[in-house]
């Protein structure tokens, strides 16, 4: 389903390969791998009647080193469903990638890796979860308590010239289902992983020769549903992913 023109321009950005190291409490964390872990954006509605099976596709990379953000978007509340997923700021996203990728109109389903638009996503599967270039920037994530993260952010070992990168936070979702009783999905339940309940911009910065720290706050985990803290760093003009990791801190709750 198309919509309008995008407006405004920004940064995308991504999340890098993750080892991570499930503990006690605060023990949470995770490290970044040597090679850039692939970025998914999922741009989706419930008012869409051609989401769900883009939806269940998404879903299909649960245990898969890649990073899956289901952004769901409002502006087809007004056929009669109104998202519960859906926030302004999705859209806004969604527009400024549309930026990055020359695209006139916004749509739903969308499918956008790494910064690019990707329209054949069906069959695209080994594109995403292939062959990946080498990080020159590394991430570290650990919890600090409940809701209280902390990212550290270093060149790779060997990296030359500095550069600058922009940083995104997600708080993602599994096992979300909603029943339909109006608009274009009328009578359907649809099920939703990977939804993106927060959505934080982190900055942009220049990497040095010193670690940057960065702290982030999320909202409260959602009773069981099993959730991920996501850091995503991109490259500002292109939008393309420089790194991405993915922290998940037992099921049910980040706690």
């Amino acid at each position: 389903m198309d919509f309008f023109a995008p407006k405004i321009i920004a940064a995308c950005a991504f999340l890098a390969g993750a080892t991570a190291t499930f503990g006690m409490q605060t023990q949470c964390s995770a490290s970044s791998g040597p090679l850039v872990t692939p970025v998914l954006e999922l741009y989706t509605s419930e008012g869409c009647s051609s989401c769900p099976p883009a939806d269940q596709w998404a879903s299909g990379f649960k245990g898969e080193d890649v990073v899956v953000q289901a952004f769901h978007v409002g502006y087809w509340d007004y056929i009669g469903w109104v998202d519960r997923f859906a926030t302004p700021a999705h859209t806004t996203r969604q527009r400024e990638v549309a930026v990055n990728n020359r695209l006139r109109n916004i749509y739903t389903p969308q499918v956008v890796v790494n910064g690019r638009d990707l329209p054949q996503w069906g069959n695209a599967r080994s594109r995403i979860t292939g062959t990946r270039p080498p990080a020159t920037l590394h991430v570290a994530i650990k919890r600090l308590a409940d809701d209280q993260f902390e990212a550290t952010v270093t060149p790779s070992a060997g990296t030359g010239a500095a550069q600058a990168w922009v940083a995104y936070w997600t708080v993602t979702e599994h096992g979300h289902s909603s029943r339909v009783k109006a608009g274009e999905n009328a009578g359907e339940f649809l099920k939703h992983d990977f939804v993106v309940r927060q959505y934080t911009q982190a900055g942009t910065y220049q990497s040095g020769s010193m670690p940057q720290k960065l702290a982030f706050r999320s909202v409260t985990a959602t009773p069981g549903h099993e959730r991920q803290i996501n850091l995503v760093l991109v490259e500002p003009r292109s939008g393309n992913t420089l790194q991405a990791l993915s922290l998940q801190c037992g099921s049910g709750k980040a706690s």
